[in-house]
């Protein structure tokens, strides 16, 4: 059962693991930065659910050299 949990789930969980380990050490600094806490959370869920869906980089180099080279062709 936490097999088949953890292969479907288990990039959101550390996502939101790690996000919440980095907002609590950001949180130690201030009260009102809560705001932030949340943005850090909801930033590993995104990235965790990427990695769970296998979608890639969030940054593919090769598309962005593509791109480069179309848009700018003294980058060849």
């Amino acid at each position: 059962m936490w097999k088949t949990w953890w292969d479907a789930y288990g990039g959101r969980a550390v996502g939101v693991a790690a996000g919440l380990f980095f907002g609590m050490i950001y949180l130690i600094s201030g009260f009102w930065d809560m705001l932030f806490v949340a943005l850090l959370t909801g930033t590993g869920f995104w990235i965790g659910k990427q990695r769970d869906e296998n979608r890639g980089p969030l940054l593919p180099l090769d598309r962005l050299t593509d791109w480069l080279t179309d848009h700018w062709p003294w980058s060849r």
